[in-house]
């Protein structure tokens, strides 16, 4: 009867009426509106409902792709700070964490503590 995206002209509606009124009867016709009326709401608020439940999925989604892109940076970021700490930095950082000193976070670690040791020694002597 109606294709896409045509409406309901005010011909086609009393028409419908007058059908509604020939079969129903002027007694049973408000009760089968009500009915109709009822029917249409609940489905408009199942519809709402799917609507709702598509776009959570839809947003839990897009919030698991964020959180695995994150989870690669910092996985990456992680895999390249144990590529630039040798094995000997990393045991030096934690002895120096353990006993609750200053880290020094410098590469070659032994050679400024050398520096600072002498540097130390020679204006003791200076004194």
């Amino acid at each position: 009867m109606l294709e896409n995206g045509e409406r309901m002209g005010i011909s086609e509606i009393l028409v419908i009426l007058i059908v509604a009124i020939l079969v129903l009867g002027p007694d049973k016709l408000p009760d089968a509106i009500i009915q109709a009326a009822k029917l249409l709401k609940i489905l408009k608020r199942n519809i709402d409902e799917a609507k709702s439940s598509i776009e959570k999925e839809l947003r839990i989604d897009e919030l698991k792709n964020e959180t695995q892109k994150y989870k690669d940076e910092l996985a990456n970021a992680n895999e390249n700070i144990r590529k630039k700490l040798s094995f000997e930095e990393f045991d030096d950082l934690k002895k120096d964490i353990l006993n609750k000193t200053k880290p020094t976070l410098t590469f070659d670690s032994s050679n400024e503590q050398t520096d600072t040791d002498t540097t130390q020694g020679e204006k003791k002597e200076n004194v």
